[in-house]
């Protein structure tokens, strides 16, 4: 099989979110006809602990579940990372009772057209992923990877649904479990990637946001764990960064974070490149079709990232070749 050599590699986003309902296997699908070279689930756990692919725990806004009368009580207010969210969380049901949910578009608004789609998909697993990787892998003759995001792993641990020891087991079971496996770990918290180091050989990347600190406190900003003596902290435990694709700025410039990063010896994948004027910088909006967002994947590349985060993979896979 052939994989991308020093080709940036193009992240499809909960899949190819932009035209399809998002963490549903149809999107990944899509996402893998597109040409991208990983796919990415966000997981939670359900109440008998099985992984499932979600934005949130929360699954008010992706899924029907609003619409079930039976699993009305089932809505409560929890605090998860410090906030207060009321809704239907994955951790209430089994997986058995979140198969009678289907997804629905979560930016309705902004993507009506995905809104043709919502009722028909099932809510997936990370064994269904992983085994639509490895079987598009076989059909394509490319290596399409994994990209997961463990979601509020403290949270998690602190209610007894822990989900890095899972998730490495399930790697492991693919065959998934050394540093050339197409799999990298993405976490916004600091303490389960390094408890993951000890855990497992594949790579992993500290999420930055553009603001804030990681929920786990482990560092007081994400501002201060981008200075060149933070990023050095940063390879002790992790094999990249992926950065608030905001941070690639400074004052319309290009910001010293890339060029840092690979000081520090870390690859640099940015999130997320969107085509909806909300999600584009100022000067980019207003452009027609998706000819916006093409030109922000442009500018980013030419600051020499390892890799992009994108809701819609096609145009992140022709903009890096060089398609018009």
């Amino acid at each position: 099989m052939t994989t991308p050599a020093e080709k940036p590699i193009v992240i499809a986003h909960r899949g190819a979110s932009g035209e399809r309902p998002e963490h549903t296997l149809a999107a990944y699908q899509l996402a893998i006809d597109q040409g991208a070279d990983f796919i990415e689930p966000d997981l939670v756990p359900t109440r008998d602990d099985v992984l499932v692919a979600r934005h949130e725990n929360e699954i008010g806004g992706t899924t029907d579940v609003a619409t079930h009368p039976e699993f009305a009580a089932r809505r409560v207010t929890k605090t998860i990372d410090g906030e207060q969210v009321t809704g239907w969380f994955t951790e209430d049901f089994t997986f058995a009772e979140l198969r009678t949910l289907r997804a629905r578009e979560r930016l309705p608004a902004l993507r009506p057209g995905n809104t043709a789609y919502d009722g028909r998909f099932t809510i997936p697993t990370l064994a269904e992923i992983i085994a639509l990787a490895k079987r598009r892998s076989a059909e394509t003759g490319r290596t399409i990877g994994i990209y997961p995001e463990t979601k509020h792993p403290t949270y998690f641990a602190g209610i007894d649904h822990p989900t890095d020891a899972p998730l490495v087991a399930e790697l492991r079971a693919a065959g998934w479990d050394h540093a050339d496996a197409p799999v990298f770990i993405q976490s916004f918290e600091v303490a389960n990637l390094r408890r993951l180091k000890t855990m497992t050989r594949v790579r992993l990347i500290q999420l930055l946001g553009a603001s804030g600190g990681p929920a786990d406190a482990a560092h007081p900003s994400y501002a201060a764990m981008t200075t060149p003596a933070g990023l050095k902290e940063v390879a002790r435990y992790a094999d990249g960064i992926g950065p608030d694709k905001a941070m690639l700025w400074a004052s319309g410039m290009p910001s010293a974070l890339v060029a840092d990063a690979h000081r520090a010896g870390l690859k640099v994948h940015p999130w997320t490149f969107r085509a909806e004027d909300p999600f584009l910088p100022p000067a980019l909006r207003g452009r027609p079709g998706r000819t916006g967002m093409r030109a922000d994947i442009r500018a980013a590349l030419d600051q020499n990232i390892d890799g992009l985060f994108t809701d819609f993979p096609l145009d992140g896979v022709q903009v890096r070749d060089g398609v018009p």
